[in-house]
């Protein structure tokens, strides 16, 4: 009879989950045991790392990922982290360790007792199997959840099952198929179609999901087809449409009164692959103007249940716009060609600009590099330079939560390999997820990460600004030197302090991890 670990160790295979980010601890190591050749695990070497890694590299791949963490304690570290990948839909599958069953109740040492209850709040789906025989089905739910529900989910494994034999049944579970279908039936397709076409003046809304799924391009079909000014969701975590297209209106504000401002004179809104919305700013007002609909596309059904406005339609937003597309008239070039890149200004005093450092990205880097971004006080600057028109060019933290970007650029690197990725990490976030470095160095990543010194929270500054809190502590973070530590955790380093310099050093491909240090002026996100 099979022993659970073989059986479970089977079924990943099989599903293709044979690539394993961790940080492991005693609870996890009966798991780890045989791993089958063909299998790689990750080691990072904090778990909100480990996980920003995995959520990186699902997304760049587009499926699941195995991430293996310790207990309670190890869980609770990576909680934090796990926020960015829920609100990105980023489908991970946590396996957990657990005391063997016989300690939990009396709540031994590195039991944790209610394991599930621990990351529900987050996850889409949380369980820890009865007993021994179910952990193979158990942890077919864990993958097919996270799949169906393009959610995270936990499973915690107590660690004297996976020695336990299967059962006879259990082999059937290596067999099992999930597809789901998402297209609108007929009724629903015609509707939705009169809404469109009937429309005066219809506006686009795109969120990340259009991205995530590969809709990227046929977006940018129906756009034109449609003739309709396209705006990117608030909150945006995944670019869904070239930054610099005529009919592109930029990222929407994240407040209530700014979204509806912004929708004045539409009679029809569409949202495609985006919730309704994920406001940030209490800039409260109406949800939309006199006279203006919305409609609402998403897979997501808790996104559609819970929006506070508007119709809304659970299906693939990717099948919508290849029905709108047919429906509506023969394409039209965009009217004026892509707008140009204005000259970025100079900072006083010997640092750069943002916009200089995104100038020298955009000039010297190729058109189809991803970017990786968690500097949150040079976002205005960012979109004024860049030109990204090409799938998976941004990745962004979805929740807010600092820690995705270095981790998450390690991830997105290491799951496109033959494509350039760049992290640009502000230095209050770098230290958040610092100890993807290693790891990086570790897997010899081709990444190039931009890191901007500016010595303080721009973005809490800013809003200090907001909320009149002018004398906030702890905003700044002077006499750190990133150059050093990367160095120390094996990662080439270089601080460039002039914009040719750094064009220079961008020019360079050299085949491992890197980190360029620049010195930025302080700026703000709008």
């Amino acid at each position: 009879m099979p022993s659970v670990r073989r059986v479970s160790h089977a079924f990943l295979e099989r599903q293709g989950l044979t690539t394993v980010f961790g940080n492991p601890g005693s609870n996890e190591l009966p798991f780890l045991a045989g791993l089958p050749h063909g299998f790689r695990y990750v080691l990072g070497l904090h778990e909100a790392a480990v996980l920003g890694m995995a959520d990186g590299y699902a997304q760049a791949t587009g499926r699941p990922v195995l991430v293996n963490l310790h207990a309670a304690s190890g869980s609770g570290n990576a909680m934090g982290a796990l926020t960015n990948a829920v609100a990105s839909r980023t489908p991970l599958v946590v396996v957990a360790g657990q005391q063997v069953r016989s300690a939990v109740g009396p709540e031994a040492n590195l039991a944790s007792v209610d394991a599930p209850a621990l990351m529900k709040p987050l996850v889409g789906w949380a369980a820890e199997p009865a007993c021994a025989e179910d952990v193979p089905r158990a942890l077919a739910q864990a993958v097919f959840e996270a799949r169906l529900q393009r959610r995270p989910t936990y499973l915690s494994v107590p660690y004297d099952d996976w020695d336990a034999e299967a059962g006879e049944n259990s082999l059937a579970v290596l067999d099992r198929r999930v597809l789901r279908a998402g297209a609108p039936g007929g009724e629903q397709a015609r509707w939705l179609a009169e809404q469109v076409t009937s429309a005066r003046r219809p506006a686009l809304v795109l969120g990340g999901d259009i991205d995530s799924d590969g809709h990227f391009d046929e977006a940018v079909r129906l756009a034109e087809r449609l003739g309709a000014p396209v705006w990117a969701a608030p909150s945006l975590f995944r670019l869904p449409f070239p930054n610099r297209h005529p009919q592109f209106r930029g990222v929407l504000p994240a407040g209530i009164a700014p979204v509806s401002a912004a929708f004045e004179g539409h009679d029809l809104v569409l949202v495609l692959g985006a919730p309704v919305f994920r406001y940030h700013e209490h800039l409260p007002g109406r949800y939309l103007p006199e006279g203006t609909r919305l409609i609402q596309v998403t897979e997501d059904a808790s996104a559609a249940a819970r929006a506070p406005m508007g119709e809304a339609l659970v299906a693939d937003p990717g099948a919508v716009v290849e029905l709108l597309v047919k429906v509506l008239d023969a394409p039209e070039a965009p009217r004026d060609p892509y707008r140009p890149v204005p000259e970025p200004p100079t900072a006083d005093g010997p640092r750069l600009h943002p916009e200089q450092v995104f100038a020298a990205l955009r000039d010297v880097l190729p058109g189809d590099t991803a970017y990786v971004v968690e500097s949150t006080s040079t976002n205005a600057s960012w979109w004024r330079q860049m030109d990204l028109r090409r799938p998976g060019s941004y990745y962004f933290p979805a929740a807010g939560g600092l820690g995705f970007g270095l981790p998450g650029a390690v991830g997105v690197a290491m799951a496109q390999p033959g494509r350039p990725v760049v992290g640009v990490i502000g230095d209050g976030s770098a230290n958040y997820g610092i100890t993807a470095l290693w790891t990086a160095a570790q897997q010899r990543v081709p990444l190039t990460v931009v890191l901007l010194r500016n010595g303080t929270y721009g973005a809490l500054r800013w809003f200090g600004g907001l909320l009149g809190v002018p004398d906030a502590p702890g905003l700044d973070i002077p006499g750190l030197d990133f150059t050093r530590i990367a160095e120390g955790y094996g990662v080439r380093a270089r601080h460039v302090t002039g914009a040719e310099e750094l064009r220079a050093v961008l020019s360079e491909s050299p085949g491992h991890p890197r980190l360029i240090q620049v010195d930025t002026a302080l700026t703000t996100p709008s």
